[in-house]
C-alpha cells in the first residue's frame, strides 16, 4: 500500500472550499435562513457550479452553460465578499433576504435545464434512425428452386426422349508403304537367313528376321520378299 502525499493544490482546494462553504452558511443564517437550511444554501451553490463547469467540459462551450456558471460563481463570491464586513449582517438588506429566498427556486431551474438540455455534440451528432424495412418473407424451397432454375432449361423427361448418338465408326489406319530398302540391310539380312538355314535347316521366318535385325513389321516384310 502506497503512501499518501499531500499535494499543495488538493489542500488549497480544500480550505477555499471550506471558507467559502461557511460563509455561504453565515450569510443564509443572517438572511433568516436557519437550522439545516443555512447548511443546505453552500451545497446548493456549489452543486450548481460543478455542473455548469462539467457541462463546459464535456458538452463545449454552451450559452447555456456559462450562464449558470457565472450565476453560481456570482453567488458563491458575492457571499464571501458580503461576509467581510461590507454589509451589516446583523441587520441584513431587503434585497440579501429577497435573493436568499428565492436562490433555491433559482438552483432548481439551472440543474435542471444542465441535466435535460442536449448538448451542441449531441445536436450535432443526432442517433441514426431505426430501420423499420420489413423483412422479406421466405420463399419455400420448391418455389425457389423453380425460380432459381432457368425458363430455356429441359426437363428430364424431354432429355430421356432426344435418342442417343450412335457412335461413328473409324476407318482403320494404312499401314505405312516401306519405302526402298537400302542394299546394305538386303545382305546383312541375307548372311542373317543364310545362317540360320545352315544352323537348323529351315529357311528363316519374317519374325526371326525382324527380330534378328532389329527392323520394323513392314521393313522385316519387304526384306523378307526380296531375300525370297
Amino acid at each position: 500500500m502506497g503512501r499518501i502525499r499531500p499535494d499543495a493544490v488538493l489542500v488549497q482546494a480544500v480550505i477555499a472550499g471550506a471558507l467559502s462553504f461557511a460563509h455561504l452558511h453565515d450569510l443564509a443564517a443572517a438572511a433568516g435562513q436557519d437550522g439545516w437550511k443555512a447548511w443546505a444554501y453552500p451545497i446548493s451553490v456549489d452543486l450548481l457550479l460543478v455542473a455548469a463547469w462539467r457541462r463546459l467540459r464535456s458538452g463545449g462551450a454552451s450559452r447555456l452553460a456559462w450562464c449558470w456558471f457565472v450565476v453560481a460563481l456570482v453567488a458563491s463570491l458575492g457571499a464571501n465578499v458580503a461576509t467581510a464586513g461590507f454589509l451589516d449582517l446583523r441587520h441584513p438588506p431587503a434585497w440579501l433576504r429577497f435573493g436568499i429566498a428565492g436562490w433555491p427556486a433559482l438552483a432548481f431551474l439551472g440543474g435542471t435545464l444542465l441535466a435535460h438540455t442536449r448538448s451542441a455534440a449531441e445536436a450535432a451528432d443526432p442517433a441514426p434512425p431505426a430501420d423499420v424495412t420489413p423483412a422479406p418473407a421466405p420463399v419455400p424451397a420448391p418455389v425457389a428452386a423453380a425460380a432459381a432454375e432457368p425458363a430455356d432449361r429441359p426437363s428430364e423427361v424431354e432429355i430421356a426422349k432426344v435418342p442417343a448418338a450412335e457412335p461413328r465408326a473409324v476407318p482403320p489406319r494404312p499401314a505405312p508403304t516401306p519405302g526402298p530398302v537400302p542394299a546394305a540391310l538386303v545382305d546383312h539380312a541375307r548372311k542373317v537367313a543364310d545362317e540360320h538355314r545352315a544352323r537348323t535347316g529351315d529357311p528363316i521366318d519374317t519374325d526371326t528376321l525382324r527380330t534378328r535385325l532389329g527392323v520394323p513389321p513392314q521393313l522385316a516384310d519387304a526384306i523378307a520378299a526380296q531375300l525370297a
